[in-house]
């Protein structure tokens, strides 16, 4: 009886696509940094500062007709968005030049001129103020956050394997960084707390799942006698290949659930981690692999060091 082959049977030869790989990898980047430097970012309040406010309507309200009346009394929203039900909607007000109205009399304005032009009660639930200040210390601590974890996966990968594979793990970070920021920057996403956490985030996972195969990689040069180096990499790769669909696949059953059921507070979380997931798996293998290999690595470099004298104390 012959037994039918299994996921862990599969010999994809992964390290014969990294050109065409780097080839994807470097076209995108460079979009993605040209977007940030030229369009730059859509800022939520967390980063500019303003006034957020949050109204519940009785009756299903149009976001054009909000902003008309708000326009009529001289307010110029920044944005204004359902939040989850066409009834729930949230107002970002940008930052005005007289501080003392954004503070005290901004929201009350807001709100009496939107009860004005509605047929139906509205509640006021939530006014929240960040000053421009506030908004410009957060981006650079949020900024240093990520360079500070940079280097300390830097630091970690080059004492627990060796300065190839820390070279290899920071660079393909660095490659979901990039591309899931820039996707934001691209197609103006807002960019607020919650997904700049959710980038931070997907730095822990994509790291995950880089030690896993740097792992099986050191195990499999000690263990195959024969076999090169590009080799023993594909085997590594393709033997981890159902741990790594798995895990991400459950992953993003949760995150799509939370983008579409989550409502807009997690929209924006969901949808980052969505896409650091997707690309981390995909720089696992074809950044931080193919970076490792184009470093020169070889079978010494992950032979375990003899111990002077262990031959001698062997012996009777």
């Amino acid at each position: 009886m012959t037994r039918k082959g299994t996921i862990n049977d599969l010999n994809i030869d992964f390290m014969g696509k990294t050109k065409l790989a780097g080839i994807l990898s470097a076209s995108a980047l460079v979009i993605c940094l040209l977007s940030i430097l030229i369009r730059g970012f859509d800022f939520g309040l967390d980063f500019t500062g303003g006034t957020l406010i949050e109204l519940g309507y009785e009756q299903p309200a149009e976001l054009s007709d909000i902003r008309a009346a708000l326009e009529t009394e001289g307010l110029n929203a920044g944005t204004i968005q359902y939040f989850g039900a066409r009834s729930d909607v949230l107002i970002r007000m940008a930052p005005q030049e007289d501080a003392e109205e954004d503070s005290a009399h901004l929201s009350d304005r807001v709100y009496r001129t939107l009860s004005k032009a509605s047929a139906g009660a509205i509640e006021l639930r939530r006014v929240e103020f960040v000053g421009p200040q506030v908004g410009e210390e957060l981006r650079e601590q949020g900024g240093l956050a990520i360079l500070f974890s940079l280097i300390g996966i830097l630091i970690y990968v080059a004492l627990r394997f060796e300065w190839r594979f820390a070279v290899g793990a920071v660079v393909a970070l660095i490659h979901d960084v990039l591309f899931t920021v820039g996707m934001f920057s691209i197609f103006q996403i807002p960019f607020d707390l919650t997904v700049l956490a959710a980038v931070l985030a997907v730095i822990g996972y994509s790291l995950n799942d880089t030690i896993v195969i740097f792992d099986r990689i050191r195990e499999n040069f000690r263990r195959m006698r024969k076999g090169t180096v590009l080799g023993i990499t594909n085997s590594s790769i393709n033997q981890t290949l159902s741990r790594t669909i798995v895990t991400s696949g459950t992953t993003l059953l949760v995150l799509f659930a939370l983008y579409f059921l989550g409502g807009e507070a997690i929209s924006g979380f969901s949808l980052a981690l969505i896409i650091g997931i997707v690309i981390g798996t995909y720089s696992t293998i074809y950044v931080a692999t193919a970076v490792v290999i184009w470093l020169g690595l070889s079978r010494g470099d992950l032979m375990p060091v003899k111990k002077e004298g262990a031959e001698l104390g062997a012996l009777p």
